[in-house]
This record gives C-alpha cells, structure tokens and sequence, in this order.
C-alpha cells in the first residue's frame, strides 16, 4: 500500500472500475502519478479534465489524512495490489481498489464462503444456519463465512461461525470503526476478538446513502468463490447478491423452503431456474466448491459423536436396514408416514448427514 493508493480514491470522477484499470495499465498507483498528460490522455484513454486531475497531484493531500484516520481508529488499509487483499475479490472487474480492514487480514484468504438471506429470518432458517455452518466448521480447518452484518440471515451466520470456532467476515456500507445497524457493533466487536475481521471500502470522507448497501453486496460476492443463500423471499438484496456472483462466474447455491413460504420464494427460485445448486448439507458445499478435504473428513469420521435422532427420524433409519436404497413410496410404507410428515424428517437427516438423495430420487443410508 502507499500513498498514492489511497490517493486515486478521491480523485473526482474515477470510480471502481477506473480505478482498476488505471492501475492495471500503469502497473501501479505510483505509476499513474507519475505519468505525464500524454501518457494519461493518449495510453490510457482518460478525458483531459481527469487527466490533468492526476498531472496535478489531485487526491495527494486527502490520502494523509486517510492515513492519519486510519492509524488513529487502528483501520488496516489493503491496495488491489497487496499481497493480503483477497485474491477472489481481486479479479472482479469492478473490485474496491482499496479495502479498510478492522481485524484480522489473513482471514480473507481462507477458504471463503458468502452466505446471504433475508433479513426476516425464520425458525427454520436460523436452524439451517447454524447447522450448516457447525458441520461446514467440523471439516474444514480454514472455513472462512463472509456476510453482511444485517439483521436476519446475515447476523446469523455470523454468530453460528463465532459458536462453532470458524472464522468470519462482516462487510459493511459504513465508514470504520462505525457499524450499521449499531445493534451489531457488540457482534463486531465478538467478530474481530475471535480473530474474524470488519471491511468496508469506504474511506473516512465517505457521504452515507443508501445505495452503498448495494455496493458491498458485489464485494460479499466477489470475496469468495461460491456464495449460498439461505433463505429469501421473491425479492431482495441477497437475490442481487446472488446475481451479482453469477455474473463474475461464480458457484451460487441455494437453501430449499417449503413452497407456502414467502420468505423462501427468492432461494426457491433459484434452484427451479437452475441458477443455483441446490444445498441440503455442508458436504453439498464442499463438493460444490470443489474442496479437497478428504483427509481431515475421515478424521472426523473417526471422532464424531453419535447424533441423537428422534422417534421419526429413528423410524426412518430404521426402514434402510432392509434395504440398501429406498424410494418415496417405500419409504412412506415402512414408516407409516405422510408425505409432509416424512419431507421434514427426510429433511432433517440429510442436514444431518446420516442420509442422501441419489438419481431417481432414492435416498440411501450414508
């Protein structure tokens, strides 16, 4: 990082996407502020007015101040061009060339995962949350979840990772060290403590508006490979979020709700439009990613506990003693159950792990 990074983000009329490819073409900040008019105007493309902007050293003065800020709130600056800066973000076309980091840096380059929703999480959800994410926690090592910090789906996640001993990332539509909603700073703070970190690519001059809450959802997009959404109604940000990651070809994975839910219409969609695969379990997440975790999986094999299972779902396992697959109709024969009755519980042992859908829609005992 150095100065003249922080200093192309006050630069009037050079956004994100300008901003990368000034540095990408001059190799570096300090580069574009070395180039002559010419370089500026005839190289790369830019209009006269911006180009004299840089000639004149524009955004110089603001950027120490920046550094001042910074190291008065403890704030870590990462350039696009840092080692720290995530890697998955770095190829993004309209990536922040600068990220404010509050916490730990090395977590945004482990093995991240976005995890987006509603904000009117239902009972459902926060269970689907926390159990995903505590299997996820058990075999990966350097799981990482990247979220938003909202309530609902977003505050969930984050606090079934700080449960469950994985890390996690919180990007904000806030200038650091303050937190929106402020009903989540004592979560951000619980965030940074257990080694998790707070981002946000706003600089401290930064005027609040509402359109910046759709900005970050492209950098909870962009920070990881893959990103899962939980639970959404038919509209909403985690949808754009969504989106936004399938257009940097990204893996976009979705939560199934019955189909009565509003608030599962947007994840429900998802999958029926094949935009998203569909995820029951963590292991469908690890597949999907394409993680190589086979030996701490068999690890953990050894070590897990017994799950305690209800008379249902007992019932259930009990039916795969006669055979080694079974289908709907057989499984409804040998348990005695009705259609609703057997989907929940079905439901159930997949998010456990003991069983899973195979081609044709048999299950089988795993």
């Amino acid at each position: 990082m150095t100065i003249e990074d922080l200093a192309i983000l006050f630069v009037r009329g050079i956004g994100s996407r300008g901003a990368r490819h000034l540095v990408d073409y001059f190799g570096s900040a300090e580069a574009l502020y070395r180039a002559s008019l010419t370089e500026l105007m005839e190289g790369a493309g830019l209009r006269r007015e911006l180009a004299e902007r840089i000639v004149s050293q524009e955004g110089m003065s603001e950027a120490e101040r920046e550094v001042a800020y910074c190291r008065k709130h403890g704030i870590i600056s990462l350039a696009a061009t840092d080692e720290e800066y995530p890697a998955p973000l770095r190829e993004t076309s309209d990536r922040p060339h600068v990220l404010f980091v509050r916490g730990n840096v090395e977590a945004l380059n482990m093995r991240t995962i976005s995890m987006v929703g509603t904000r009117e999480i239902s009972p459902s959800g926060q269970h689907v949350c926390n159990m995903i994410i505590e299997h996820l926690a058990q075999r990966v090592s350097d799981v990482c979840v990247v979220s938003g910090l909202a309530y609902g789906v977003d505050g969930a996640c984050h606090r079934a990772a700080l449960a469950h001993g994985a890390a996690t990332v919180a990007v904000v539509a806030s200038v650091l060290p303050s937190i929106t909603p402020s009903a989540h700073r004592a979560l951000a703070e619980d965030i940074i403590k257990h080694d998790g970190a707070i981002v946000s690519e706003l600089h401290s001059a930064t005027h609040q508006n509402g359109q910046l809450f759709a900005a970050r959802n492209r950098i909870i997009a962009g920070m990881s490979m893959g990103t899962l959404v939980v639970e959404s109604p038919a509209e909403g940000g985690s949808l754009l979020t969504a989106d936004i990651a399938d257009s940097y070809g990204r893996q976009v994975m979705a939560i199934p709700g019955r189909i009565t839910d509003v608030g599962s219409f947007g994840s429900n969609n998802l999958i029926r439009s094949r935009k998203a695969q569909l995820v029951l379990t963590a292991d469908d997440i690890i597949e999907d990613m394409g993680w190589d975790i086979t030996a701490r999986a068999a690890s953990y094999a050894e070590s897990s506990p017994v799950v305690e299972l209800t008379p249902a779902e007992q019932r259930v396992m009990e039916a795969f003693k006669s055979a080694s697959t079974l289908d709907w109709p057989e499984l409804m024969a040998a348990t005695m159950m009705t259609m609703g009755e057997l989907s929940m519980v079905v439901m159930e042992l997949e998010l456990k792990g003991l069983i899973r859908c195979l081609p044709g829609r048999r299950y089988e005992a795993v």
